[in-house]
């Protein structure tokens, strides 16, 4: 077992890989580890990394920035990267994928998970009233159609092909029989899932119309749908949508909507919406391909979402977690790469499983048949090329917003830190030169960056389940 660094790690904060980490690294990530940690700027490294939330493939800057008194022309703030560890600032890199950046990932989460939940308790600082908890709202999930039978766990117990298997089984979502599956439609129903999407809203609106007696026009003037969606790919390739739809007044969350429509008159709209006839994508016949029509699969699931706990496991933040649980994922759970595929020779380097490889053969095959779907540059995400989280624009706040409202918080603390707090935004002046000079770390600095993104996770865990520790004895004690 390589023996555990002392002296860099016993200083400050720093952060200290667990024992099987260091146990398990080959001797040269040892060794860059170790210059790391033994660097004279490593706590400045540090304290960048912690700032990004222990992001594992940070950007790098260079640059400076001078905050100048426009009347004086004092100089009140003057930063540069020279002095930097290796002369660069390191920020976030802000990718929402889990399995690219667990780090930048969860705060992408946390912002949708506010995003959802504010559009249903409503969120008086982001200006939804509370009120919007009482408007009928469901949450729906909407699932492709088959494409050919695969390896399950059904309530009976026994998959078809005879056998029980278990949760975590390799095999599940896997065909049954590769020669006879529709591969081909699977891709091509990925494809067009965004379009398929938009057809069902669309029908939905009418479907309401039409249960109220009115015009789409009509309804309009009374009414306005709203919605938050977000994609999940099931074990077997295929791309399904969980959404929240919810109705409101003409002017969204803030005015009340018709009292004849409720929240039965909504699960009943979306059911038919989703079965009708004009909620199809048909794709025109192309070489060996057949003229195929592409509609929701059987499975729909319409709950009406509750606003506390009554037995239920559809309360507003349980639908909330499970939406932002999979707004930071992709196609990896069915073995594909996370990005842009080159060759298909990159498949058998990073050993994609077979039903994998074959979907994306399908769209490598079908690239040429299709060419305006560009079937083959999305061939990673197995021909899905929508949105992974999106939302009608008066369902609630915006990811933009969340995040600006996080910068302006920051730039508050950084204003107090360097005392500029008191000085009028109007009669400063800021001057700034940015580079990029690159991204991500070293060997070493991987594993102690992957060591403080644990720390933090820690940290807030265990402030989370103190904060709801407190409130079931403050409830308890009312």
């Amino acid at each position: 077992m390589a023996p555990a660094p002392s002296a860099p790690f016993g200083r400050g904060r720093a952060p200290v890989p667990d024992t099987a980490t260091l146990a398990g690294l080959d001797p040269t990530t040892l060794t860059d580890l170790l210059r790391v940690a033994g660097s004279p700027g490593f706590h400045r490294w540090e304290d960048q990394i912690r700032r990004t939330g222990g992001c594992s493939d940070p950007i790098h800057l260079t640059g400076w920035t001078l905050t100048k008194d426009k009347t004086s022309g004092e100089t009140l703030h003057h930063y540069s990267t020279e002095n930097e560890p290796g002369g660069r600032l390191r920020i976030a890199c802000g990718n929402r994928r889990a399995s690219r950046c667990p780090a930048c990932a969860w705060t992408y989460a946390g912002d949708t998970y506010h995003l959802i939940r504010a559009g249903l308790a409503g969120d008086e600082r982001r200006e939804i009233p509370g009120t919007v908890r009482d408007h009928p709202r469901v949450f729906a999930t909407l699932t492709a159609p088959s494409f050919g039978r695969v390896h399950n766990r059904p309530d009976s117990g026994r998959c078809r092909c005879g056998t029980q298997h278990p949760a975590d089984d390799s095999t599940l979502g896997t065909a049954l029989d590769p020669a006879t599956y529709d591969y081909a439609g699977a891709v091509l129903f990925n494809n067009h899932a965004g379009k398929l999407w938009q057809r069902f809203t669309n029908r939905l609106r009418r479907e309401i119309a039409a249960r109220a007696g009115l015009t789409q026009r009509a309804m309009s003037e009374v009414l306005r749908v709203s919605f938050g969606k977000v994609a999940e790919f099931q074990k077997r390739g295929a791309v399904h949508f969980h959404a929240v739809i919810r109705l409101d007044g003409p002017e969204g969350p803030d005015t009340e909507p018709p009292s004849w429509a409720t929240t039965g008159l909504l699960e009943d709209a979306v059911r038919a919406a989703a079965h009708h006839s004009y909620t199809s994508i048909s794709v025109p016949a192309a070489g060996d391909q057949p003229t195929r029509t592409f509609r929701w699969g059987a499975q729909l699931d319409v709950r009406p979402v509750k606003a506390f706990g009554d037995g239920s496991d559809i309360t507003e933040q349980a639908v909330a977690s499970y939406v932002a649980k999979y707004a930071t994922k992709a196609a990896e759970n069915t073995g594909t790469l996370d990005r842009r595929i080159g060759e298909l020779a990159e498949l058998d380097r990073h050993g994609v499983p077979d039903h994998a490889r074959r979907l994306i053969q399908a769209c490598r095959d079908l690239d040429d048949l299709y060419p305006d779907r560009r079937l083959w540059a999305w061939a990673h995400m197995l021909g899905f090329r929508g949105h992974f989280s999106t939302k009608s624009r008066a369902y609630s706040t915006t990811l933009g917003a969340l995040r600006q409202e996080r910068a302006d918080y920051r730039a508050a603390q950084e204003h107090g830190d360097l005392g500029l707090e008191d000085i009028e935004p109007d009669t400063v002046l800021v001057l700034a030169d940015w580079q990029y000079a690159g991204h991500g770390h070293t060997p070493g600095e991987s594993v102690l960056a992957a060591s403080i993104a644990r720390d933090i996770r820690i940290n807030r865990e265990t402030a989370r389940e103190a904060l709801r520790d407190q409130l079931a004895l403050e409830g308890a004690a009312a």
